[in-house]
């Protein structure tokens, strides 16, 4: 089967949709099944991470239907996944108009309407009853912490994984934060976070970011000379820096599925509009999140989440 895979990544965008994109892609490649990817070449894109993984990229040049549907006819797509903001109901239902055959797969994180055959929203927050009417009725709907798209490094991560020693900063182990704000930091939160968690003693920063954060010089520079903090750019052990931290902050995201899979305490603030489903049932579910940036907010829900930093601030 040829699978076409129609997805960005800038620094506007994030990365988070070709990440994802890459774990689904995986799976459908271990059982044979032949990969390509429709991108754009945008500003701070991660691309790469495409040809790493060994698969065919195609750059289109705009998103139009006609380029999108000369791609499918030209490599005889028998599924497309869209994983996709700008790729709507009219657009699908055209697209599975002019090819009778395909099956459509659609990524959706905001409960709109779509033209598919099966739409997937991976969130730990997806509500299938939401979908009622906004999918036709043939379609296969899957929501929920039971399809989260998770690389097998987080599930060899989590059975290495041993019980946290809640009195790790008694025993002069540096209590470590695990902090994530998308790969390209669209909101630019990391300094002032790290300015925050810089008044804390015995703590070490493990900080994930990628070469699609367009302020990632400054970053660099406010991390130099700073031991405290690890800056790990384009990593490929995301895991494994989960599994080793006590507590983590990041974006009601993918991420956010990530640590809630891994166990660790977080607090998660909302940056973009389409983390509000994950953020209303965070919220719901009383775990830590705030609306957006707030210092006080911040230091308050670190001492009241973290119990080893609460006699060091």
């Amino acid at each position: 089967m040829n699978i076409l895979f129609r997805a960005d990544s800038s620094s506007t965008i994030g990365t988070g949709h070709i990440m994802r994109d890459l774990v689904l892609s995986k799976k459908y490649a271990k059982k044979g099944h032949n990969i390509i990817f429709a991108t754009q070449n945008l500003d701070g894109n991660i691309n790469h991470k495409i040809e790493e993984a060994g698969y065919k990229i195609e750059i289109l040049k705009s998103d139009t239907i006609k380029e999108l549907d000369k791609l499918i006819k030209k490599f005889k797509i028998d599924k497309l996944v869209i994983d996709h903001y700008d790729i709507d109901y009219t657009i699908e239902k055209q697209l599975s108009i002019l090819n009778s055959k395909i099956s459509i797969m659609v990524f959706d994180d905001t409960y709109l309407k779509h033209y598919c055959d099966v739409v997937l929203n991976h969130n730990i927050s997806g509500d299938k009853k939401k979908y009622k009417g906004l999918v036709p009725k043939h379609c296969k709907v899957k929501c929920g912490a039971k399809y989260t798209l998770l690389r097998e490094e987080f599930y060899k991560e989590k059975k290495k994984l041993k019980k946290k020693n809640i009195l790790s900063t008694i025993n002069h182990q540096p209590f470590t934060i695990f902090i994530a704000m998308g790969g390209a930091d669209t909101a630019n939160l990391n300094i002032k976070i790290l300015k925050i968690l810089k008044k804390y003693k015995n703590i070490k920063v493990n900080l994930v970011t990628t070469l699609a954060n367009k302020n990632l010089e400054k970053l660099k520079n406010y991390c130099k000379n700073r031991s405290w903090i690890n800056l790990d750019i384009n990593s490929n052990k995301i895991a494994k820096l989960m599994a080793k931290s006590d507590f983590a902050i990041v974006t009601p995201s993918v991420t956010v599925n990530e640590v809630y899979f891994m166990e660790v305490p977080f607090i998660a603030i909302k940056t973009a509009e389409n983390q509000n489903d994950v953020y209303e049932y965070l919220k719901k579910k009383k775990y830590a999140v705030l609306a957006e940036f707030d210092e006080k907010k911040i230091i308050k829900m670190i001492k009241k989440n973290s119990n080893c930093l609460m006699e060091l601030y």
